[in-house]
């Protein structure tokens, strides 16, 4: 299969592009021409089906950068059937690889074809055009010299918007300079810029932190926001998509904010206006409140007084002497558990559909990764019998366009006789053979 990639240098979280699956090869009119075979027949081959486009997830991505400098994506086409029963050749699947989180929109009627949370699940977006049929497939008793044949139809065309929303365990919140890219290099191993001036972070950035007991989480540092950054103020609140699919936030405040900045009390409230004017369900999420630079000389003093304003805890914690670092980790571990627990008690319970829908068809029936329903966006294909040579193998749930043989009824004349009829009488046998008998 062909693949489309590239390399990652810039932060893109929103791309929109053109699909468009192969063509079907055109069915073939054919023939056959052999010494000591008059009137062979018609044996025009079947033209292949084309190539789809299927959007892939890959755990390695985290940007749509790849896809921002190329728009157009078009998968091959099949090719046309030839003489002797041939079938042409199928179009090869075109795999566009996108990063996990990626969220796929019909960009003209806005529906959301689906949401890609797993690294390597995929989604055909773009099916491709099923070959025509060969003019062997027209001859009967009373037309034994077709010259009709179908041609090959288009395959499916769309525009798509991707949406990029980063998956993180825990997402940083805070105003900017209040230490979400210092602790994030702390606990992780990521190395995000870190200076003495706002709005250093411009970009979403991920990190892992490792736990004792070989337990990880996945850390996200959000650009910082400002008052009305839900009106375009600084870097605005774009970025707080990320944060949706967040299970903790983790709000950082300054305890000693330089003169001119908002007091800590103040800094936190601003942050919780913004989040609820952006969406009320992000703001109800599982929030830690943690007051950073712990080891400047007011910053005890200024904990409990933050502490004694919200009325919450507050964890105080130091990047750079790296005091309550490692409780900070425990308790967004303990958290992050928590909220997990919970989503799996308010999950539906999964239905038992029995063995025979897990395990497939019964054993007499041979099918392959082609013949597999797939959902492609909003649409569900059933499967259906194949034709022509192999290829590779698909991703799981993504099936090639079906053969149209399936749908050709067959004459009464090549029907097999029932298995009840009388044999031949021998009155009615060729009189030569009688005569031998």
């Amino acid at each position: 299969m062909q693949r489309a990639g590239g390399t990652s240098r810039l932060f893109v979280d929103e791309v929109i592009i053109h699909v468009r699956g192969g063509k079907g090869g055109d069915g073939c009119v054919s023939f056959r021409r052999e010494k000591y075979v008059p009137k062979g027949g018609p044996d025009g081959g079947d033209g292949g089906h084309g190539g789809s486009v299927i959007l892939v997830a890959r755990e390695g991505l985290s940007t749509l950068l790849d896809l921002a400098g190329r728009h157009h994506y078009r998968a091959p086409d099949g090719r046309p059937g030839s003489g002797n029963n041939c079938a042409g050749k199928r179009g090869a699947n075109l795999l566009v690889s996108v990063p996990v989180g990626t969220l796929v929109y019909d960009a003209t009627t806005g529906v959301l074809l689906k949401d890609l949370v797993h690294d390597g699940q995929a989604v055909r977006v773009a099916r491709g055009g099923r070959g025509g049929r060969g003019n062997a497939h027209f001859a009967t008793a009373t037309h034994q010299v077709p010259r009709e044949f179908e041609p090959g139809l288009p395959g499916q065309e769309r525009t798509l918007r991707l949406e990029l929303k980063l998956i993180a365990d825990v997402g940083l919140v805070g105003l900017p300079n209040a230490g979400k890219s210092t602790l994030l290099a702390r606990l992780t191993r990521a190395r995000p810029k870190i200076a003495d001036y706002p709005f250093t972070t411009k970009e979403p950035q991920l990190g892992i932190a490792e736990l004792p007991g070989f337990r990880r989480l996945v850390l996200a540092d959000l650009p910082g926001l400002i008052e009305g950054a839900h009106e375009g103020v600084g870097l605005g609140d774009r970025f707080l998509r990320h944060i949706e699919r967040t299970r903790v936030i983790v709000h950082l405040v300054e305890l000693c904010p330089p003169a001119g900045a908002p007091p800590p009390a103040e800094a936190y409230r601003i942050i919780r206006r913004e989040l609820e004017k952006y969406s009320a369900a992000l703001a109800a999420r599982e929030e830690l409140v943690v007051g950073t630079k712990l080891d400047l000389t007011e910053a005890p003093e200024a904990l409990r007084a933050l502490r004694v304003a919200l009325g919450r805890p507050v964890r105080g914690i130091s990047g750079v002497s790296g005091a309550g670092l490692r409780e900070l980790l425990e308790e967004m571990w303990a958290t992050v558990q928590r909220v997990r627990a919970a989503e799996a008690a308010q999950a539906p319970p999964r239905l038992d559909l029995g063995a025979d829908f897990e395990t497939g068809p019964p054993a007499a029936v041979t099918l392959d990764a082609r013949d597999a329903p797939a959902a492609i966006g909003d649409e569900s294909f059933a499967p259906l019998p194949h034709a022509g040579p192999s290829e590779p193998a698909l991703p799981t749930g993504i099936d090639g366009p079906p053969s149209r043989d399936a749908d050709v009824p067959v004459p009464d004349d090549d029907r097999a006789p029932p298995a009840d009829d009388p044999a031949p009488r021998a009155d009615l046998a060729d009189p030569d053979e009688r005569d031998d008998r």
